[in-house]
């Protein structure tokens, strides 16, 4: 009987510290729709930043971009300065893109 009660109460703590984890996954996640100020390529084309303007705090947001879907779309100018679009992005310090796209449809 001890075994089991002990078991259970393993398995519930092991549960509650993982979604305190994911939890803490969560928060640093960033989330923006704002137009872009400014897209800048680098020199190898494998990578990008731009900087979109922050509507809310009013502040320039600087975002690193490296999927290839997304800088294929800035060399064939699909995405340009002034467009708006939907951002999802880590706060790791480099505000490292998750999803970039044009918030418009078609």
């Amino acid at each position: 009987m001890k075994i089991k009660l002990s078991t259970i109460i393993v398995s519930a703590t092991l549960a509650m510290s993982s979604l305190a984890y994911v939890g803490n996954a969560v928060a640093d996640e960033g989330k923006m729709l704002a137009p872009v100020t400014k897209i800048t390529l680098a020199a190898d084309g494998k990578s990008a930043t731009a900087v979109l303007k922050d509507t809310k705090a009013g502040e320039p947001v600087t975002l690193t971009i490296t999927d290839d879907l997304t800088l294929d779309k800035f060399k064939d100018k699909r995405i340009v300065e002034g467009d708006e679009i939907r951002a999802r992005y880590e706060k790791d310090g480099k505000n490292t893109s998750k999803s970039f796209k044009k918030a418009a449809g078609c």
